[in-house]
Order: C-alpha cells, then sequence, then structure tokens
C-alpha cells in the first residue's frame, strides 16, 4: 500500500517534469520538484535531474528534518522546500524558470493583469530579490507565501506550492500567458506598462483605539466604509447587487452576515447562515485586510473557502473589487497583539 502510494507520487513529479518542458516552461536540468510524503518526509528532483526526462532514480526521499548540506544530491534549493513544508499544508512544491516570466520581471516588478482571468487567479504576484543563483533569503519567499502561492524570484524563476500539481501548473502557465498578452499589447500602445499597478499596502501599526481584527468594531467599521462609498453605491444599483454574504474566521467559528439590498449593507448578523460563505484561518484574513491578498485570489488559490459558486459572484465583481480593497482601509490591530 505505502509502495502504491510513493510510486503515484513519483509518477506524478515526473508527469509534471514533461509537461512543464513541454510548455518550454522549463530547460534543461533548470528548476526542481518536490511532493510531502508525510509530516516528516517528502521527495524532491536530484540536483542536475532533468524535469523533462526524469527517471525514478532521480527522485529522492528526504526527511525534512534533514539540514541542508548533507547530502550532495540534493538540489541547493532544498532548504526552500523544506522551509515551505515546515510552515505549509502544502503538498506539492514547483520551482521553474519560465523565460517570458523571467524576461518580464528582469524589467519591471510588478505584474500588470490585463484580463478578469490574470486578476482573478493570479492577483498581485509577490516579487523577491535574490543576489545568488540560487535562493539563499528563503525565509522571504515564505513570507510572500503568506500572500500568494505563487512566487517570483526576480531573474531567477519562480516557487509555487499547490495541493495539486496540475493546479500549480495552472498558475504558473497563467502567468506566462498573462506576460505573454502584456507583452503583445504593447505592441498596440507602448504605453500600456508606464505606471503599473501598485498593491496599495497597509502598515499594521495602529492607534491604540483601533479594534481588534474580527471584531464587532473592525467589522461594523467595514460596514461603514461600504455605505459611504459612491462607486459600490452606483454599482450596487445598476447590477442589484442584492444578497446575503457571510465570512467566517476557522480558528474560532467567529462569524458576520451582510445582508446587501442594492449595493447597501442594510443589515450586520453575527453567524455564517448565508447562501455564500468566505471562511479562511486568521493568518489568512490578517493578509486580506492588510491589502496583501485578494480575496477573490485567495479563493481560487484554495487559502479562503467559499460555500456557493464563485461564478454567481463574479457578476458583481466590480463592487465586491472595491468591497475587498475597503477592507484595507480600516486599521486594526493584529491578532498577535490583542
Amino acid at each position: 500500500m505505502i509502495f502504491d502510494k510513493e510510486m503515484a507520487l513519483k509518477k506524478q513529479i515526473i508527469e509534471t517534469g514533461r509537461r512543464l518542458s513541454s510548455l518550454r516552461l522549463v530547460s534543461a536540468s533548470a528548476g526542481n520538484l518536490s511532493a510531502r510524503i508525510s509530516e516528516e518526509e517528502i521527495f524532491i528532483t536530484v540536483t542536475g535531474a532533468y524535469l523533462g526526462s526524469l527517471k525514478i532514480g532521480d527522485i529522492k526521499k528526504v526527511s525534512l528534518t534533514q539540514e541542508p548540506g548533507m547530502d550532495k544530491q540534493l538540489s541547493t534549493e532544498y532548504p526552500l522546500h523544506r522551509l515551505i513544508y515546515k510552515n505549509f499544508a502544502a503538498k506539492f512544491v514547483i520551482h521553474c524558470h519560465p523565460p517570458l516570466t523571467n524576461g518580464y520581471f528582469a524589467v519591471y516588478n510588478n505584474l500588470k493583469a490585463l484580463t478578469f482571468e490574470s486578476r482573478i487567479y493570479l492577483g498581485d504576484v509577490p516579487v523577491i530579490i535574490q543576489e545568488t543563483p540560487s535562493i539563499t533569503r528563503p525565509d522571504e519567499v515564505i513570507e510572500a507565501l503568506k500572500a500568494n502561492s505563487l512566487v517570483v524570484i526576480k531573474n531567477h524563476g519562480v516557487v509555487c506550492m499547490t495541493d495539486e500539481f496540475r493546479h500549480g501548473l495552472g498558475l504558473i502557465e497563467a502567468l506566462e500567458e498573462t506576460v505573454r498578452v502584456t507583452a503583445v499589447a504593447r505592441l498596440f500602445d507602448k504605453g500600456i506598462l508606464d505606471g503599473l499597478d501598485k498593491a496599495f499596502k497597509k502598515d499594521i501599526t495602529t492607534s491604540e483605539d483601533a479594534s481588534a481584527m474580527f471584531s464587532q468594531g473592525h467589522v461594523q467599521a467595514i460596514v461603514d466604509l461600504v455605505n459611504q462609498d459612491e462607486l459600490i453605491g452606483l454599482k450596487g444599483k445598476e447590477l442589484d447587487l442584492t444578497l446575503t454574504l457571510a465570512i467566517k474566521m476557522d480558528d474560532t467559528g467567529q462569524a458576520y452576515k451582510f445582508h446587501f439590498e442594492k449595493g447597501r449593507i442594510v443589515k450586520l448578523d453575527t453567524d455564517a447562515n448565508a447562501p455564500f460563505v468566505i471562511s479562511a484561518p486568521a493568518a489568512v484574513w490578517e493578509q486580506v485586510f492588510l491589502g496583501r491578498l485578494d480575496s477573490f485570489v485567495a479563493v481560487t488559490q484554495g487559502k479562503m473557502k467559499l460555500e456557493g459558486q464563485l461564478g454567481q459572484l463574479s457578476k458583481w465583481y466590480v463592487p465586491f473589487n472595491r468591497l475587498f480593497e475597503l477592507f484595507k482601509e480600516v486599521k486594526f490591530k493584529p491578532l498577535s497583539s490583542s
């Protein structure tokens, strides 16, 4: 039974390597793949292996307790894979060097997402600057992965953590396609990359009278902003934004239910009995409220769970996108300081 499971994992790694190679997202021996076997062990491709033509012997079982530098077969990126598995519940990690993505981020530090699909599935892709050929400051990558499952390492490549190889591949393909679309758009308008969008980051430093995150005061302040916002009011009427939506914090079960009528929140309850419920751990909600993680992206990447159909909410993309922007306008005390 154990042998069958491990062999299946190795076959997934081999197939993923072939897929990356066929899509020209990796070349020669660049990049590496890994898969979680258990809480304490992973499979990882050995150094020098060609991902496009992997063999069973190119995949090594390693204990996560093993310190870097003890095995010459292990990639120089093993410390990063190790830290990801220690910090997240990810099942797979992909590291590769997509050429268009590398070219784009060698010049720019922000992703110019021109399509709705890019914005919803990729969001604000973090870019980490490294000064060496291998990743020598993995702690920065770990911090970035809290906000997005896909991270760009400037002048190096991308790192993606995922619950399924195909989902990770999908994110990397989407990023490469987004860069391709941006390059084509520039042929029609050379100024398309001027003034690249930059995410608005809020400092978590707050005043003494700020409410604790996810408290009644914090959420009520958001409600007040929503009801004062001109764009939500306008689009709420135009698109008939009338529904009930709840948000819930998994750690405590605490929940708030918003009753929308034509874009205005007419009632706030403290339960999750609603046709649409967005739930996540406190650490994820903190990233959302800080403006580092887009809620749509969090759902599509599995960081947040949605009860109800995302497609039904997408018709209200504009007002909801504005709603999520308003989340980060309200100062709050992070849970760590509460």
